[in-house]
Parts: structure tokens; C-alpha cells; sequence
């Protein structure tokens, strides 16, 4: 299975950013260098490893979920295709987005699991999937989901303390009874053909919502250092997650919490030779919060908003409205021409050059 396949170790001879290692249950403690250091890492770089989170079981069965969804037939697996409006939950198809201005079709699928269908389960809550998901909703999705937001809901906690912001404030935009483009998501990319080495799996992007916690095995992604035109690897860790900010967070905190750009290319050297699985949970506002810095709850956050263009960070958009944006500007039904390309932005400081 995916989880537990022996791979090529990560090569030495590539180029790597180094990401701090944050101790979730030092973290859970109230230690004050761990949450300083968190801090450090979600203003600089917005990524950091994460160590000692507990749910490595969950992980390991996720991918097992996905391997068994992704293996079914393709006509199987289109009946919950998420189609082109938008759509955020279902599973999504290869050669469906597009990844550059000549509108080059991207090689990877997934599937992804909507947070209140997993909460709500068993009655559907936005739509139904394959039987793979659902009969094993109950003893993997869900236990996934819940310790997935616990810890995510818990460092923007923690977040929420260092912005200055009253207590509870990030939680309250956050609630996971209420509806939500949380996901989790299982990815596949095949094992890279030799015209594929150096392409982009996942073009270059910042993250739609607040918080990702992601497990992979085999290297592949890569930051944009600040200030930097050089792309590096980020190197899996085993038992270490890698967790990053997102668009809302950034806008939330007037840009103080970065929400850094990355992309996927195909493993390096030896590792290209396999398929790459990825499990991720992403956490993201409630649908109906309009995102807006809260320079009104936290000075910190308003000395932040006024160093920096007038309405930067007020886009006047909902939390859905934002995800639905960038989430149908990537299918390749709404490509028409280069200009589409305007369409995906984030919060990205730099411009994404494809």
C-alpha cells in the first residue's frame, strides 16, 4: 500500500529549504519556545514540520482509501467527478485542470472528502462518493477529519494569541459544526515520464483556505523562498507532517502569517520512478465568513494592514466565494487563453510566472 511502500531515499544532491520542526505536544503544553518558534515559522516561511501529531494511523489508512478509490474504473469514478462550476468535493479527474497559459493538462487525479459530509456521515451533506469512501467513512475518514481539525483548529489557536486577537476570535470563523470547504484529499501522479522531469504536477500556488497539514512520501514539492527565484525541495520527513498557511490566514492577519508559493514537480532522480501519494487535510473558514484583516480586533494586525496597499487585504468575498473562484479558474473547460490565468491568484506577494 501506498503508506508503506519501501522507496528510494530522498537524495542528498538536490537543493532543499529547510523547514523549522515543530513539536506538536510540546506545543499542546503551552511551551514558550516551541510556540515562539512555531510563530517564527508561520511569519517567515509559512511551513514547518510537524512532529509528534498522532495520526500517523489515520494517515496510513487514508491511503489506503485512496489507493482502492483511484483504482476503480475510470467510468466508476466519474459519476462523482466535481465538474467545472467550482465544486470543491468529489473526485477530480486527470487532464481536468490546466497548468500553464498554453493551458497544458495537468497528469495527477484525487479525490476529495468534504469535512461535513465526513461529520455528517451517514446522511450526505453536499454529495456521495464512491463505495470505497463510504464504507470506510465510519472507521477512517472520519476518525482522519476530527484529529486532522483538532490539531489544525489548535495551532490557529495558538495563532490566534500571537496576532493579538481576543480569545477565540480565528476559532469563531472556524467552526466545524458549521458548513465548510474543509477537505481531505488523497493524490496520484503516475511515475514521471521522461519528458515529464522538471514539469509541474501542481502548478505554482498559494493555498485557497487557512491551514494544511500534509503527508507524503516521496519529495516532490517545492517552495519559493521569499525574495528568491530559485525553486527548493521541501524533504519528507517520516513521521513529520508538513503544515502551511493559506490565503485566509494571511488576509486574516494583514499579511503577519504568510501564505507562501509552492508547487509539486515529479520526485527527484529515483524517486521520479514511482507513483506519489499524497494525504492532506485542509482547513479553511466557514463558508459564509467574508474575509477581511481584523485590524478592528488586533493592533498588531492594523499596524500590520496599514503599512500595506489600501484594501490589500479586503477582498470583499465570502470564504466559499474566494475557494470557488480558485477552485473552477483551474478547470480546463474555463480556459480561454492566458488571461485565465489571472482568474487562480492568491495572496501570492510575488507573481507566478508559467
Amino acid at each position: 500500500m501506498p503508506g508503506l511502500t519501501t522507496f528510494p531515499p530522498f537524495p542528498e544532491d538536490v537543493p532543499t529549504h529547510p523547514l523549522l520542526v515543530i513539536d506538536y505536544q510540546l506545543i499542546k503544553i503551552g511551551n514558550e519556545d516551541e510556540i515562539e518558534k512555531l510563530w517564527k515559522a508561520a511569519t517567515e516561511l509559512g511551513f514547518w514540520y510537524l512532529k509528534n501529531h498522532g495520526v500517523d494511523e489515520e494517515v496510513e489508512a487514508m491511503f489506503d482509501v485512496g489507493r482502492d478509490t483511484i483504482a476503480l474504473p475510470l467510468e466508476e469514478k466519474m459519476k462523482y467527478e466535481q465538474g467545472d462550476k467550482g465544486f470543491s468535493f468529489g473526485y477530480k479527474a486527470a487532464g481536468m485542470q490546466f497548468m500553464d497559459n498554453n493551458g497544458t493538462r495537468d497528469i495527477t487525479e484525487f479525490l476529495n472528502i468534504s469535512k461535513d459530509d465526513a461529520l455528517a456521515w451517514p446522511i450526505p451533506y453536499h454529495r456521495t462518493y464512491p463505495s470505497t469512501v463510504e464504507r470506510s467513512m465510519d472507521s477512517v475518514v472520519k476518525p482522519f477529519v476530527q484529529k486532522s481539525l483538532i490539531i489544525n483548529n489548535f495551532l490557529i489557536d495558538v495563532l490566534n494569541d500571537k496576532l493579538g486577537l481576543p480569545e477565540g476570535t480565528l476559532a469563531g470563523l472556524h467552526k466545524p459544526q458549521e458548513s465548510s470547504g474543509c477537505t481531505a484529499r488523497c493524490i496520484r501522479a503516475p511515475p514521471a515520464k521522461p519528458e515529464q522531469l522538471g514539469k509541474n504536477l501542481l502548478s505554482a500556488h498559494t493555498d485557497f483556505g487557512s491551514l494544511s497539514f500534509l503527508h507524503n512520501r516521496l519529495g516532490g514539492l517545492q517552495v519559493l523562498p521569499p525574495g528568491s527565484d530559485q525553486w527548493l525541495y521541501v524533504k519528507p520527513i517520516p513521521g513529520h507532517a508538513i503544515c502551511n498557511i493559506g490565503d485566509a490566514l494571511n488576509i486574516f492577519s494583514g499579511g503577519i502569517l504568510r501564505s507562501n508559493i509552492h508547487r509539486v514537480v515529479p520526485p527527484p532522480k529515483e524517486q521520479a520512478q514511482h507513483e506519489r501519494w499524497s494525504v492532506v487535510f485542509f482547513t479553511r473558514p466557514n463558508d459564509g465568513v467574508l474575509l477581511r484583516d481584523l485590524s478592528q480586533e488586533s493592533t498588531r494586525v492594523a499596524e500590520a494592514v496599514a503599512k500595506a496597499p489600501a484594501g490589500k487585504y479586503r477582498p470583499g468575498v465570502t470564504a466559499q466565494e474566494w475557494l470557488a473562484r480558485r477552485v473552477g479558474a483551474q478547470r480546463i473547460t474555463n480556459f480561454k487563453g492566458a488571461e485565465s490565468w489571472k482568474n487562480r491568484r492568491g495572496t501570492e506577494d510575488t507573481p507566478i510566472v508559467q
